[in-house]
């Protein structure tokens, strides 16, 4: 399944290893593992050890108000149950349905699924009431539909299977890469040069188990083809820019990656920004309302699984990336 920008949760049924070096140990130790798993909280740690599920170098702990020891923990996080999602009657701005599928406009804010902290007000809640009962089952109980994910905080173009003809169909396009799929992102910088290819296998990152990386080895082959469109502030050293970026493979967050490696994070990435904008560029940012990462899916491309119809959506950016770039071109 392909999955650009994917909301990124520990997987069920994992076992995380953290490695605690001296300058933390005498901490309290479920508050020195929560600092190294932004994902766990303090209770959920708490939670997991009173199960036996977290342990130091092979001896379960079973408090988390012990001091922490220099070494190896490891915590294993049992698999989720699966959720059964609600029907919501939440709006949708639907660029084509039929009895197959339906192609949605995403706003930005709106997770895909239901998941820890996004329990309500997804995609699937809004889907399952968009649809009615003949949705369910269709691709899972927790994610009915779903063939494909974009960031909670990404806007655009989503296609959700309603048969299972259609999801089987859909998910083999995918995993062929026989999608067509254009980004526009509005980056810190320009990236240079101006248009090219960034190829480099992206893995979970070994720092931060949030965030993903670009890694020598290991990791899935990663492809993105990207265009500068325009450029904001001075021509000889850009504050901004507004990038095209077309996926060959769809991994998570693989433009986001890809882009900070260019030292051109999206704008207002709160994972991969690292170093701030131009204070113009952060005022543009304010005077627009950008709240989320610049990135937005704006075109969708693909043969109908079932009835053969080639179909291509677009979609404009929307509100606050519209104004960040009416703002951005007066600098």
């Amino acid at each position: 399944m392909a999955a650009e920008d994917e909301e990124f949760t520990a997987e069920a049924g994992e076992v995380l290893t953290v490695e605690i070096g001296p300058e933390a140990a005498g901490e309290r130790v479920d508050k020195a593992l929560a600092a190294r798993l932004p994902e766990l909280s303090r209770a959920r740690l708490q939670a997991l050890m009173a199960e036996g599920r977290v342990s130091f170098q092979g001896r379960p702990l079973t408090s988390g108000s012990g001091k922490a020891q220099a070494g190896t923990y490891a915590v294993e996080v049992p698999p989720v149950e699966p959720a059964d999602p609600q029907p919501e009657a939440i709006p949708l701005v639907v660029l084509y349905e039929d009895a197959h599928l339906i192609v949605v406009d995403k706003p930005p804010g709106m997770a895909m699924h239901p998941a820890p902290g996004s329990e309500t007000g997804t995609m699937v809640n809004a889907l399952l009431a968009h649809c009615g009962a003949s949705l369910s089952g269709i691709g899972g109980v927790a994610r009915p539909g779903i063939v494909h994910r974009i960031d909670k905080e990404t806007s655009g173009v989503v296609v959700m299977a309603k048969t299972d003809a259609a999801h089987q169909g859909l998910s083999a396009l995918f995993a062929a890469h026989d999608i067509e799929r254009a980004y526009v992102a509005l980056t810190r910088g320009a990236p240079q040069p101006p248009w090219g290819v960034i190829e480099g296998a992206i893995a979970r990152s070994t720092h931060d188990r949030k965030k993903m990386a670009m890694v020598k080895a290991g990791g899935r082959h990663a492809i993105t083809h990207y265009r500068t469109e325009a450029t904001f502030g001075p021509p000889e050293k850009p504050l901004a820019a507004r990038v095209a970026c077309r996926l060959e493979t769809g991994r998570t967050h693989q433009i986001r990656v890809h882009l900070a490696s260019k030292g051109t994070p999206c704008l207002g990435d709160p994972v991969y920004g690292s170093g701030s904008p131009a204070p113009a560029v952060r005022a543009a940012m304010a005077e627009a309302g950008l709240m989320r990462q610049a990135l937005h899916a704006a075109v969708l491309g693909f043969r109908h699984p079932v009835t053969g119809e080639t179909l291509r959506f677009e979609s404009p950016l929307p509100a606050d990336m519209a104004r960040l770039v009416a703002v951005l071109e007066g600098l």
